[in-house]
């Protein structure tokens, strides 16, 4: 079986959970047998065998995004039909007009791995203007047509059916995001408490952990807010970059900067993103990693928390609750649905104070915090593996093959 995986992001060029996905179900793939896998991507992605790069057209350098995306779909489709894939599956909508133009062409199904949905992200009109329209309708046409969707949790099963309510429930399959506990595992060495140290935190006293895109969706300006209710000898570190818009840059940095003058030294923002080694060792000394999400399909980061044995404490949105488990591996923060239009919770205040409460409760006994985040290590190891993943990602293309 010959498969042609899509995706904007690749190795090196990962900036979220969507590309830490492609890259590992990419590996675990190609670890069985009888599945040949090739990975077409946006921009340079490394050389390796199998894996394609794709710039944005020329004659595309001045366009709006949306149509350099679409640019680089079509140069994609061509070649999977060239090429004569089994099965096309795609990731983010960025890729996902790609499967549709090549399986229209070339007659192979397409699959679609949801990591996300715009219409469930309406604060990128902010960002992306008349993109985001374009954005919508590429997203929309491709799901509706695929001859499989994978939701990443139950969680998005149930955003995706609600959101495209044409599809046929029968063909969206429940496959969990992964996590590589040989990679992501606690390290306490003196070399990882030197890095930590280096980035002007005390591994020796409690600290909070944000480590995220500065984006609406990941509720950055709404922990900052609680944040402030935090005591003073409890370090925040957010490990935070890649803002979507000069808008929440500049909210963010406000946010910080007063949240600085309260708390004198015990605020450390780290803007740059940083390789996996310094993230684990941050991971590894945090009492508490804080996942404020608005929306969150399953949220890999919380994954990694885990994996590091980090306590979270984190937004019950989403597939958020399929990975952590409330009073077990951390702590779960209500938040309402959101249903005006927003990207905001209804009630902005309540949950800026349920959250404020929570980091409280977890950071004031680090015993217990210790104890679920072990919890959440063996929970990551026993049911997230990228081998059970990669095997049920396969089960999937089979079915979809014999339909």
């Amino acid at each position: 079986m010959r498969i042609d995986l899509l995706t904007r992001e690749y190795p090196p060029n990962v900036y979220g959970g969507a590309g830490v996905h492609v890259a590992e179900l990419t590996r675990a793939l190609r670890d069985l047998p009888d599945l040949t896998v090739s990975v077409r991507a946006f921009d340079d992605p490394v050389e390796e065998p199998g894996t394609t790069g794709y710039p944005t057209p020329q004659n595309l350098q001045d366009a709006n995004a949306a149509l350099k995306t679409l640019g680089v779909d079509v140069a994609m489709a061509s070649d999977v039909v060239a090429d004569g894939a089994d099965l096309v599956h795609s990731h983010t909508w960025y890729a996902n007009m790609g499967g549709y133009l090549a399986s229209l062409l070339g007659g192979m199904p397409h699959v679609i791995s949801a990591h996300s949905l715009e219409p469930m992200r309406p604060w990128k009109a902010e960002q992306l203007g008349g993109g985001y329209r374009v954005s919508s309708w590429a997203e929309k046409t491709a799901y509706e047509a695929a001859a499989g969707v994978i939701a990443v949790s139950g969680g998005m099963r149930k955003d995706i059916l609600a959101s495209y309510p044409a599809i046929d429930p029968e063909r969206v399959h429940v496959v969990h995001n992964g996590i590589d506990s040989q990679l992501w595992q606690r390290d306490t060495s003196e070399e990882a408490r030197a890095v930590v140290r280096d980035l002007g935190v005390d591994p020796d006293q409690p600290s909070v952990v944000f480590v995220g895109r500065i984006t609406r969706q990941k509720g950055l300006p709404y922990l900052l807010r609680a944040l402030a209710e935090l005591p003073r000898e409890v370090q925040i570190v957010l490990l935070a970059g890649a803002p979507d818009t000069e808008e929440i840059k500049a909210e963010v940095i406000g946010l910080t900067d007063a949240l600085r003058e309260g708390r004198s030294g015990t605020v450390v923002w780290v803007e740059e993103m940083l390789p996996r080694a310094k993230v684990i060792a941050v991971l590894s000394h945090a009492t508490v990693f804080l996942c404020p999400s608005v929306y969150e399909p399953l949220g890999i980061v919380n994954l990694e928390a885990m994996a590091c044995g980090a306590a979270v404490v984190a937004t019950a949105t989403g597939g958020i609750p399929e990975v952590v488990v409330d009073g077990e591996t951390g702590w779960l923060v209500p938040i309402e649905q959101v249903t005006d239009g927003t990207g905001t919770p209804i009630d902005p205040d309540k949950f800026v104070a349920d959250l404020a409460a929570t980091i409280n409760d977890a950071v004031s006994d680090p015993e217990r915090a210790a104890r679920m985040g072990a919890a959440g290590r063996t929970r990551a190891v026993e049911h997230f593996s990228w081998t059970s993943i990669a095997e049920r990602t396969v089960e999937v293309y089979r079915h979809v093959l014999e339909a």
